[in-house]
């Protein structure tokens, strides 16, 4: 099994930025690809981002060009850098890894996103 620790969300200004970080423990040598998906009330979870074992990442369209992910070189860590923040930014941040075994989620971090 993989456990997943997240930190980093809170409350911003909009136009500011925020770095959230899961770090992931356990079987972690089996752990493929990591990355961090969102979900407002009364809708479906999206990906946000995700960053495979070999460093090719994929971003939501609403996210590119102000949202970086990256893992640590020991790949059991990933961060979202999250700059420009806007207020439809809000919500509740999940940390995701895939795994041989299947796929694990963080307990969620929230970020607030003021005007």
């Amino acid at each position: 099994q993989v456990q997943l620790v997240e930190s980093g969300g809170g409350l911003v200004q909009a136009g500011g930025s925020l770095r959230l970080s899961c770090a992931a423990s356990g079987r972690i040598f089996t752990i493929n690809r990591m990355g961090w998906y969102r979900q407002a009330p009364g809708k479906q979870r999206e990906l946000v981002a995700r960053i495979s074992s070999g460093g090719s990442t994929n971003y939501a369209d609403s996210v590119k060009g102000r949202f970086i992910i990256s893992r640590d070189g020991g790949k059991s860590t990933v961060y979202l850098q999250m700059n420009s923040l806007n207020t439809e930014d809000t919500t509740v941040y999940y940390c995701n890894v895939e795994t041989w075994g299947g796929g694990y989620w963080g307990q969620g971090t929230q970020v607030t996103v003021s005007s």
